[in-house]
Order: C-alpha cells, then structure tokens, then sequence
C-alpha cells in the first residue's frame, strides 16, 4: 500500500524537514555550548515560515507545543501559535485516485453530488462537501498521502526538538509529554478511531442542547476517509464584536461542550482550538474534530476535584493526595508550592463565587507571569516530570482559558463548575464510562 508507512517515504519526509530542524538545532547548538547569540524572535519567525508550508504532523506538533505551558520558550510559542492548518489542498487527481482507494471505482455513484474543490485544508487531511443519496449535507474528510510516512519521520524530529530544548534549560522533563503527543498523533490517523469518538461524542452530549456534534456514515467512512454530516455554523472568533449577553452564551456553551464529558465520562476533546467550535444561529456550539480526544481513569478525574478542594481548604495533604494519583512523583514541600502557583492560576475562576472575567488583570497576557515564576522554581528544584495524563489536560485548561479570553465572557464560572462536580461520585463515572466505552467500541488507556 503505498500510504502505508515504509522507509522511502521518511526519507522524503526527512528531507523536507531537516532544513527547519535542523537550523533550529544548529541554533539553539551554538546560544547553549558555544555563546554565540541568537535573535529568537527572528529564528522562531523562520521556524514558522519553514513549517507552515508542510502538510501533516509536524505542524500540528508545533501547533499543540506552543498551547502546552514551558514547553517551549516565549519567543518560539508567539510565533507557532499563529501557525494554521491553511496548506494548499489536494487536487482532484489526488481526490479521485483516493476515493477510488477507499470505496471502489462507483465510489462517486455513492453520493448524490461531490464537490471537487476542498471547502478546508487541514494539516492532516482535506474536507469536500457532498450530498448524500437521499439529501443529507455531508462532509468528507480525505487523508493526504503518505501520512503515516511523515508521522513517524516527525516524532523523530519532534523528539530532537524536546531534547534539544531539555538539554538548554532542564526544568521540565519531556519524556513523558513526547510519549503523550506520539500516542495522540498516531491515533489521528485512524479516521475509524475518530468515527468512534465521534459517537461518543454524540451520546456524552445527548443532553446538552447547547452542544451538537456531527453523525457519521460508516458505509462511506474507512481509515482514511471519514464522511459525516455537515453542519452549518459561523467561526467563534467572528463573534469578538458581539453583546456581551451572546458572548456570555457562547462561552457557557464551550464550557458544557467541555467540561460535562470531562466530569462526567472522564473524556476531554483534547484540541479546543477556535477553529473546532463554529456556532449556530441559536448560538449552540457546533464541537467539530474527533481525532485527539483524551480518556481518563475515574480516579483522575477525583483527582482534579480533590486538588480543586485542597486549594479552597488550604489542605496541603489532600494536594499530595492529588498530585500522587495523577502521578507526579518524589515531591517535595516546595515543589508542591511551586505546582501550587499553577494550579492556582488554572482554577481561580471556579474558586470565585461571583461573576468575573477569566484573566482580570486584562492585559492580554493570560498567565505569562504565573508560567515564568513556576519555570523559576521548577528549575531551582532540579526539575520535574509531568506525568503524561497531564499533558492534554494542561494543554485544554489553557486553549478554554484562551478562548474565554477572547470572549470576553463575564459569568459566575464558580457556579457553572459546582453543577458539573457537586454530588461526584468515582463509581458513578466508572459505571457511565465502561458503558458508554463499550456502546462505541472503545477502551481506556492502560
């Protein structure tokens, strides 16, 4: 099969990448052992540049590296936070030979009408709207060539960077978020995965009115060709100008679309950036993109909210108790306290019993100084491991926080986040999770 992943095809990718990475390495090289300076703003603009161009993986890495908190220095997340998924989409030579590939040579028999042109390129895959047979709106999502190719070749590289920037400043240990990133990355390639999350989805939310999410045609779906229905909506990011009563709506929807499967199954849709969430008329959330979706064990999930209890009670027991589940290890009193200042930051507007802004101070910087002053003391301690469950959930918290930012929304969050936890019970979410897991033909991590 020739998108099957084989040597030839990392070569290529590997060359495609090596200029950018390995420039970076160069750099980053020469600033720690040899004291040559380095203008980061402009070598991390260069970075941009080099990656932007690419289809695949290692775009989505950069992506999802400049949301995770000290991954990366300030300078390299401004610029790989801009990066979208706008690479120019596949023709319909490419479009054709793999519908073929994937549902037959009738395969466009199967539809009532196919658009040739991709309504959006995205970096792993292109959509093309369709109707179906009898009438349905539908969305296909077609995988670019040789993906499975370049995902092995850009973990390789994604793991030079991280034990590039590890090795100049040695605060966070990366083994545990590359492990995280490379399980994420591969699952995204199986667009059968993804129908299953999909589903899900659907059945997590089924009673949410704010929230909607696609339905998928298995008949016309494979691992690398997802057909779903299409479902109009607006971007959210258009709606920066509007009431503050419509962004206040959207926001409490996000957080529901959110947080009701994360406390309730234990699962996180692990990519909540703006560009997955389009809304409707009704300003109801329309949560699209299933491939990085996140489960966790019951207990995780008591973590979260024991840790939310220890920081209300000042309880320093019940923090360690917290910490340990989600397994962090050899903590010490003051590597508690520097955690502490995170977490504290993470959960300050579900500590405050009154409406609010998300960040108050308001000066677009959302929690710049708390991630400088944690870096500090993680580095004078020698350094931590965050254990790789932690990864996505950190990663999440801050795209919400991000994006109630850009709201503007002004709500009671702390009475939002009591409906959700108020009465929690571990058994409870272990009994909805192993049915809902086994409806949809899924499995929890081990």
């Amino acid at each position: 099969m020739p998108d099957e992943n084989s040597i030839a095809g990392r070569v290529r990718r590997y060359a495609q990448v090596s200029t950018a990475v390995g420039g970076l390495a160069a750099r980053l090289a020469g600033e720690r052992y040899l004291g040559i300076g380095v203008n980061r703003e402009v070598h991390a603009a260069d970075l941009k540049a080099a990656l932007g161009g690419l289809k695949g993986p290692l775009m989505k890495v950069a992506q999802i590296l400049s949301s995770i908190p000290d991954a990366l220095p300030k300078e390299y997340v401004q610029e790989l936070a801009q990066l979208q998924a706008n690479a120019p989409a596949m023709g319909w030579p490419f479009v054709k030979r793999r519908m073929m590939g994937e549902l037959g040579p009738d395969w466009l028999s199967r539809f009532s009408s196919f658009e040739q042109v991709a309504a959006r390129a995205a970096s792993l895959g292109q959509v093309h709207r369709a109707v179906s047979r009898d009438g349905r709106a539908l969305a296909c999502k077609l995988q670019y060539p040789d993906m499975s190719s370049a995902m092995e070749a850009d973990l390789s590289q994604l793991k030079l960077i991280l034990s590039l920037f590890e090795r100049y400043d040695s605060s966070i240990s990366t083994n545990e978020i590359f492990a995280e990133l490379s399980e994420r990355l591969r699952e995204e390639l199986d667009y059968s995965r993804e129908a299953k999350n999909m589903a899900l989805y659907r059945l997590m939310v089924a009673g949410e009115a704010g929230v909607h999410v696609p339905e998928t045609l298995d008949e016309l779906s494979t691992r690398r060709l997802l057909t779903m229905t299409w479902i109009e909506g607006a971007p959210i990011a258009s709606f920066d100008g509007a009431s503050l009563e419509v962004r206040n709506a959207l926001a409490m929807n996000v957080f529901r679309a959110w947080y009701s499967p994360f406390y309730d199954y234990g699962v996180i849709h692990g990519d909540p950036h703006f560009g997955n969430y389009t809304v409707r008329a009704d300003y109801s959330i329309n949560l699209l993109d299933f491939g990085c979706i996140r489960v966790f064990h019951a207990r995780f999930v008591g973590a979260v909210i024991d840790l939310y209890k220890a920081l209300m009670t000042d309880d320093d027991e019940l923090a360690v108790h917290a910490y340990t589940v989600w397994g962090f290890k050899n903590l010490s009193r003051e590597m508690i306290e520097a955690l502490n200042i995170w977490a504290r930051f993470l959960y300050a507007p579900v500590m405050d019993n009154r409406r609010r802004k998300v960040d108050e101070a308001g000066n677009g910087n959302y929690g710049r100084e708390q991630v400088q002053k944690v870096h500090g003391e993680l580095k004078r301690l020698g350094g931590i491991t965050p254990p790789r469950e932690f990864v996505f959930m950190d990663r999440a918290a801050v795209g919400l926080g991000a994006l109630f930012l850009r709201l503007k929304a002004d709500i009671n969050w702390y009475e939002m986040f009591h409906t959700l936890i108020d009465g929690f019970d571990v058994s409870a979410l272990e009994q909805r999770q192993t049915k809902a897991l086994t409806e949809t033909g899924l499995t929890l991590p081990l």
